[in-house]
């Protein structure tokens, strides 16, 4: 037996072993005591066909001598003493009976059950197939429903899947997505879904279940078998296993007969008719063959496909067509369990991406409406400050408007008294010499004068700075305008040449239509002119042709290259197409001077 097999089987073997430990376990502690453990290791080395070690227990727990014992601290003594020296052969019914009897006691119970001890304790077998290679052994619903389905399949009834789909529905609503053995035997027994069936029925149908999961029958029923020795026929209560086919006098196996040993190098083909016997077909092994004969087509096509699909198994190395699909089914779940376990990953990262985007947006928003408030804030602290330098300019302008007026006044009001002051002068040059004070005072303001004069040369100076300035102000805008009307200029200049250049290639392209079109005149008429020549000279040859019998006597030609013309090779000599060229030039000449 291979790693794989005995591993399988070990996990099998646990199941059962894992009820009786529990059922031992009375105040459910986890824990049982030495003495029970001692007799449950000593029934399972019996039904196990193991020699007991009385001692082992006690020497592999001598230094716990203080209490009993958990599961835990069970499965090293389990797996050394018992689980290691598990045999091929033992009777799995045995083994299965007696940690059925430990559990059932403690756990069983029988009110308004409609089945059986017998019809409990295969369901129990069943659950233990089914369930889940995890403790405590619970059945998830696609198992019960698996389960279900067989049932109702084995009775003749038909699956009604929206009443189990209801089920579903308030398991969900009670938060119960497992099953354990007696809940599931509860549920069977109560004939919840099996309404309308009556015992016999619900018992056959677990016993034929029970037959191809656990007893690993895939087939069962009789057929007739012809003899090796005596070649008669026989009639046989056949089993079809995955590895073999046994037959019996009876259906109740009492009496066994024989083995038909399978394996990959079988084949079975089907018979056509014979010695009275009809729906033959022979299973070839590699060292006998054996001839079978079905109660008719159906039943034959049944067994063929069955064996057959067994020996295919055995071919590739795979177990039994129910373990197999078991298998696929708790790959399928664990598959689906892994992706719904990273998609809960992923969609927790992504929410915690979220929030952490949700977040970095949040503070990019603050910052945006700091940034805002901020600009908002620049730009009104800008707008403050144009404002104030506009009120400044303006208050400054109306200063330089005010000190403006008053200087033109004090010049007005100079200019009058200087008029006086002359006046005053040319009446009083006659007195000069006698008025020397005068002239003192005179001076001094002069003097005066002088002062005020510089202070409105300064102020003139400012206000020619200030006319400068506004000039200069003047004189770019007056260059920005004058730049945008040059390029305006400049466009619109740009567009009249290309209208120009538009208009002059029109007129090219309708110059060089024209002249296109008289040289297809003049071609047609040197066509034509062509055409004329031809005919003249088709009628001089055949004239001359007519006149001298032959154009001429057939004489040695030149040694020289020949020249080919449309009449054929050295159909003229040199002088003849000499004589043809002159006259073709003339009338070209004639042609190009009349038009």
């Amino acid at each position: 037996m291979d790693v794989s097999s005995k591993t399988g089987r070990r996990a099998e073997l646990l199941k059962p072993i894992w009820h009786a430990f529990t059922a031992l376990d009375v105040d459910r502690s986890g824990k049982v005591s030495k003495s029970q453990l001692k007799v449950l290791s000593h029934n399972l080395c019996t039904v196990l066909r193991i020699p007991h070690d009385p001692v082992a227990l006690e020497e592999h727990f001598k230094d716990d001598d203080e209490g009993p014992v958990s599961n835990q601290g069970y499965m090293p003594y389990l797996n050394k003493f018992i689980l290691d020296k598990v045999p091929d052969e033992f009777d799995r019914m045995d083994f299965n009976r007696m940690c059925w009897t430990l559990c059932a006691r403690k756990n069983l119970s029988r009110n308004n059950l409609l089945i059986s001890d017998d019809d409990a304790f295969k369901i129990w077998c069943i659950f233990n197939f089914l369930s889940e290679d995890k403790y405590p052994l619970v059945i998830v619903t696609e198992e019960v429903e698996y389960f279900l389905r067989k049932l109702t399949e084995a009775m003749g009834g038909s699956w009604i899947e929206e009443n189990f789909e209801d089920y579903r529905v308030q398991m969900s609503r009670e938060q119960l997505q497992y099953f354990s053995a007696w809940e599931l035997i509860e549920l069977v027994g109560r004939g919840q879904f099996i309404k309308g069936m009556d015992h016999q029925m619900l018992s056959m149908g677990i016993n034929e279940i029970f037959q191809e999961l656990i007893m690993d029958v895939l087939k069962q029923g009789y057929m007739m078998k012809k003899g090796h020795k005596r070649k008669n026929w026989t009639e046989r209560w056949f089993l079809l296993r995955p590895n073999s086919i046994s037959y019996y006098v009876s259906e109740d196996l009492a009496e066994k007969k024989g083995d038909i040993v399978l394996d990959g190098n079988c084949c079975i083909e089907a018979l056509p008719d014979k010695e009275g016997k009809k729906c033959l077909f022979i299973v070839k092994c590699s060292d006998k063959s054996f001839e079978i004969s079905a109660s008719d087509k159906k039943k034959k096509q049944e067994w063929i496909q069955a064996i057959q699909t067994c020996i295919n198994l055995l071919r590739m190395g795979l177990l039994s067509p129910h373990r197999e699909a078991r298998q696929r089914r708790k790959d399928l779940r664990q598959r689906l369990q892994a992706e719904q376990e990273e998609l809960e990953k992923r969609m927790k990262e992504l929410q915690a991406a979220n929030e952490n985007k949700q977040q970095e947006l949040e503070a990019m928003r603050k910052k945006l409406e700091e940034a805002a408030a901020n600009a908002e804030e620049e730009e009104q602290r800008r707008l403050n400050i144009q404002k104030q330098m506009q009120e400044s300019y303006r208050t400054e302008l109306e200063r330089e408007k005010t000190v403006r007026q008053q200087m033109e006044e004090q010049m007005a009001q100079k200019s009058s008294e200087l008029e006086q002051y002359l006046q005053r002068v040319r009446e009083l040059e006659d007195m000069y010499n006698r008025l020397e004070e005068a002239l003192e005072d005179e001076r001094q303001a002069r003097q005066d004068e002088e002062t005020v004069r510089k202070l409105q040369a300064r102020l003139l100076e400012e206000e020619a700075a200030k006319r400068a300035e506004l000039e200069q102000i003047h004189l770019q805008q007056q260059r920005a305008i004058s730049q945008t009307e040059a390029e305006k200029q400049e466009l619109e200049n740009e567009r009249l040449a290309k209208e120009e250049a538009l208009r002059a290639a029109l007129s090219q392209l309708e110059q060089l239509q024209s002249e296109r079109q008289g040289a297809l005149e003049q071609y047609e008429e040197v066509v034509k002119k062509l055409e004329e020549a031809t005919n003249k000279t088709k009628s001089w040859k055949d004239k001359v042709a007519q006149h001298e019998g032959l154009i001429r006597l057939i004489q040695p030609g030149p040694k020289g290259p020949q020249k080919i013309t449309n009449w054929g090779p050295a159909a003229f000599t040199e002088a003849e197409l000499a004589l043809r060229e002159k006259s073709w030039q003339e009338m070209k000449n004639k042609s190009t001077q009349a038009q």
